[in-house]
Parts: structure tokens; C-alpha cells; sequence
């Protein structure tokens, strides 16, 4: 779909078709999508082995890494169906992966292709962040899930069932780490960890690449460019190129941006960079 935005210096400009920009960017390997949807997994039983073998800050790191990679990108690419899974396989693994994080993935799902929609409107719940203080999207991101929850069974979707059974599913995941506490704290640490690395995605997701300041849809998500942001986001820093183009799977979001660069230097965008 061709993208129009109006900016400032240009009433009309034009987004090319994805068409133009080449519908490679839609296709990953095989090899990719298994790889993508194993990493969670993985991630779980690393955190449980080294947890075992006492390597708690290993073990630590690699629920860093899990709570990293499905929201910013894993589950997050199960939200927008790009990673070519039929629509029962894409829903299952939605579910089970946030399962993994102690998140509904459906509720997820409703929660940010309505920001999709309407940022920055104030029914977004999920860029509300972005108009918040630093330290006010720290204590939103406490409670922003539940919210996302409740707002989600709130609305009329026929995803309802799933995001009911995902709530079910958290909650005895929870009440399993606690009742195993006696004989491990392993799973209970990991249920506090998951919770807590929650968080931070009000800060990630919305109060960092949002601007509901701007005089214009290309305005209100910000350009981020450099290696110093690429090597500190690894490599998700293409916020801006995914709401232009949403059918793009992460794994070419760089090369995305890379073929819409000049069309931002055209438009005199310049984007944000950390030294270089």
C-alpha cells in the first residue's frame, strides 16, 4: 500500500508501494522462522539449566534476552501475522510465547494495532507513555499490562476466548512458581523477573520513538540512525519504517530502512543518532 503523509515542506509526499521497494522484504527463510520461533524456548530451558547449575547471572541475562526478543520483535511479529504461519500456528505460538513472559498475546495483538490506528489519540493505551514524564512512563509500565488486559476484555473481538484462556494461563504459571517455592526459587524468580521486565516497554515501545507533539503523522515517531543506536537496540531501532510499512518482518527492517533513506532525506528528516 502507498503511503501519504503531509509534512511541512511537502503537502503530498509519497511513500512508494511495497511493490517498488521490492517484495523481498516481506519473505523470510524457512531456517529464519524456525530459528525466530525457537529462540524463546531456548531461552526458557538456558535460563532453568543454569539456573540449576547455579549460573544465576547467566540465567538472568537470558531472561533479559527473552523479554527483549517477544515483545520488541518475536511476538510482535506474530502480532502483525508476518512471519508466514497460517492463522491457527500464528495464534498458538502468540499465545504460548507470551505465555513465556506472563503476558496475554492476544490482548497484546488488539492493544497494538489499535495504536497502529489511533496514536496518539488518547484511546491509545498502548503510546499513552508518550506523553508522559520519564519517571511517569517508569511507574506506567508497573501496571500496564494488567491494563492492556483488562482493556482488551473490555472491547467486542472475537479473539476473546484466547485472551480469557492466556489470563488463565498467567495466572497459573504464577500460582506454580509459588507453590514450587519450597522445594526451588527458580521459577519463581523467573515469573518475578518476566514480570518486572515488563516494565520497561512503555519507556522502549512508546516514551523513546514516539512524538505526539508532532504537527504531522511522519513527525510523531522519530528517525533513529547510527551504529552506536543499532548496536544499544540490536537492531530495533526501525520504529518510524515499521509504521509506514507493518507487513515488513523484523528480520529486514534495516534493509527496509536502508531503501527508504533517501526518501527521508528528500522530505529533510534527519534522524536522531548517538555519536555516530
Amino acid at each position: 500500500m502507498e503511503k501519504t503523509l503531509t509534512t511541512p515542506n511537502n503537502p503530498e509526499p509519497h511513500f512508494p508501494k511495497l511493490s517498488v521497494l521490492g517484495l523481498d522484504l516481506l519473505r523470510i527463510t524457512p531456517v529464519h522462522r524456525a530459528v525466530t520461533l525457537a529462540i524463546p524456548f531456548i531461552c526458557v530451558a538456558l535460563y532453568f539449566s543454569f539456573a540449576f547449575w547455579g549460573y544465576w547471572m547467566i540465567a538472568i541475562v537470558t531472561l533479559m534476552y527473552l523479554s527483549f526478543c517477544t515483545y520488541g520483535s518475536i511476538s510482535h511479529d506474530l502480532v502483525h501475522r508476518t512471519l508466514g504461519l497460517s492463522k491457527p500456528a500464528n495464534n498458538i505460538f502468540l499465545s504460548l510465547i507470551e505465555l513465556l513472559a506472563i503476558r496475554s498475546g492476544h490482548a497484546y495483538r488488539a492493544a497494538h494495532l489499535h495504536h497502529h490506528k489511533r496514536f496518539p489519540h488518547d484511546d491509545d493505551i498502548e503510546g499513552a507513555a508518550a506523553r508522559l514524564t520519564f519517571f511517569q512512563t517508569l511507574l506506567e509500565g508497573t501496571t500496564l499490562q494488567f491494563r492492556i488486559y483488562r482493556w482488551a476484555m473490555r472491547r467486542p473481538t472475537s479473539e476473546r476466548r484466547w485472551i480469557k484462556m492466556e489470563g488463565i494461563g498467567c495466572l497459573t504459571i504464577v500460582a506454580t512458581a509459588i507453590t514450587l517455592a519450597p522445594l526451588t526459587l527458580a521459577p519463581l524468580v523467573y515469573v518475578v523477573l518476566m514480570i518486572m521486565g515488563s516494565w520497561i516497554i512503555p519507556l522502549i515501545t512508546s516514551y523513546i520513538p514516539h512524538d505526539p507533539t508532532g504537527a504531522q503523522p511522519l513527525y510523531q515517531t522519530r528517525l533513529f540512525r547510527g551504529a552506536v543506536l543499532s548496536l544499544i537496540a540490536l537492531e530495533h531501532l526501525y520504529h518510524l519504517e515499521h509504521h509506514l510499512y507493518p507487513a515488513v518482518p523484523h528480520h529486514n527492517w534495516a534493509r527496509l530502512a536502508r531503501r527508504l533513506d533517501p526518501y527521508f532525506e528528500d522530505m529533510g528528516i534527519t534522524p536522531i543518532k548517538l555519536w555516530f
